[in-house]
């Protein structure tokens, strides 16, 4: 199958590399860079086919999303996270679906997932909904959000167990606050926080954690397309590994043009240095490396998926780690190369500095905090079955 985004990308490269600067001094993806990707169907590369979808496979979104983000890493970053949004919606309740597609397909969607919320049964099929959520990536530009919340009896107490519900909501039920996005990297992001002081929410447009992770509201869905059967915790990480290691790759691009034709204080050309030259050659095989365990990751539950079968938590956890400790040596490599690149590579005019500050900000991600996964992922393989937080995103 063809990647046309892709080809797109490629076709305009300059073009979205030179938007970059201007997302970050205005705090938010450019216009023409937003335009740029609606006419290359970038977010309707994992949307259903009914919907004008592309139904392409994992592999080949996060090919894409590492070769934006190596050109703009804001544009990148704004794929992975909102692109895999319509994924999750395809095996939705079918009434939301038409409710966010049916009359434009093209639409974006926003999140977080995290539980900023409180969701208040009404005794009606309904739901009170209220809550503060940060890091709304490239928020601007979407009219729909999945928002995560935590379940509350009908009194306003917590449920017991504790359980948490990914809900949607059209843009209308939600505020943008637009100064609250004054970070040091991923600033052309516009991730912002998004606040609702009541609105009323149907049943229909809820999904619970298990439904999401175990994969139950895919089952409930009866779609039975391998891409529509993939594990949440492959997918959706997936796209934020992809645009950090993808930034990675754009850092050492610029890094390598700037090394190209460098003279050291002494007068000697880089190019000369034999010791800069093997860092760099053991810094961009860390690099292929990164991209390989991602792909290959994804490539791997793929076939799981295909075969008929659901990964298990034990799989699950593997492939978390796995995407996890791809991205940290993609940052890793990028810290390295960046450092033996001197002191005017730190200079605001080169945008070397742009992509380092936005690497270091991909890794602050929750989903790429290694601890309870690769705790999750070292149980399982002794043959124990995690539990509570250690289940925590796998």
């Amino acid at each position: 199958m063809g990647n046309k985004v892709l080809e797109y990308i490629e076709e305009h490269a300059d073009e979205l590399f030179a938007q970059g600067a201007e997302a970050e001094k205005i705090g938010k993806l450019t216009d023409k860079t937003v335009q740029m990707l609606v006419e290359a169907d970038a977010m309707r590369m994992l949307q259903p086919s009914e919907y004008g979808g592309l139904e392409y496979r994992p592999r080949q979104f996060a090919e894409t999303v590492m070769r934006l983000a190596s050109l703009d890493p804001a544009a990148g970053w704004v794929l992975g996270v909102c692109g895999v949004h319509p994924w999750q919606l395809a095996y939705n309740d079918e009434r939301v679906r038409e409710e966010v597609w049916g009359e434009d397909s093209s639409i974006w969607m926003a999140s977080p997932y995290m539980p900023g919320g409180m969701l208040t049964p009404r005794g009606d099929g309904t739901y009170d909904f209220s809550g503060r959520w940060s890091f709304s990536s490239g928020t601007d530009h979407c009219r729909w959000a999945f928002l995560g919340a935590m379940l509350a009896n009908p009194d306003g107490s917590m449920a017991q167990p504790p359980q948490m519900v990914h809900v949607i909501v059209p843009r209308g039920d939600y505020e943008i606050i637009d100064d609250s996005w004054d970070v040091v990297g991923l600033r052309g992001t516009g991730s912002k926080d998004l606040v609702i002081k009541g609105s009323v929410v149907p049943e229909y447009r809820t999904m619970t954690w298990e439904d999401v992770s175990e994969g139950t509201g895919q089952d409930r869905s009866g779609r039975t397309e391998t891409l529509y059967q993939m594990p949440w915790s492959a997918m959706f990480p997936m796209g934020i590994t992809a645009a950090t290691i993808g930034i990675c790759e754009g850092l050492l691009r610029l890094a390598e043009d700037y090394q190209a034709e460098r003279i050291d204080a002494n007068g000697a050309k880089i190019k000369d240095d034999p010791y800069t030259m093997y860092e760099f050659g053991e810094l961009t095989a860390d690099l292929r490396a990164a991209r390989a365990e991602l792909l290959a990751n994804a490539d791997r539950f793929w076939d799981i998926t295909e075969s008929g079968r659901k990964a298990t938590f034990a799989e699950r956890a593997q492939g978390r780690a796995t995407q996890v400790r791809a991205a940290w040596r993609a940052v890793e490599a990028a810290n390295a190369i960046y450092a033996r690149c001197g002191g005017n590579a730190l200079r605001m005019d080169k945008p070397m500095q742009r992509f380092w500050r936005d690497a270091q900000a991909g890794i602050h991600h929750a989903i790429h905090s290694p601890n309870t996964v690769y705790h999750a992922a070292t149980l399982s393989s002794l043959g124990a079955d995690p539990q509570g937080p250690l289940r925590k995103m796998i």
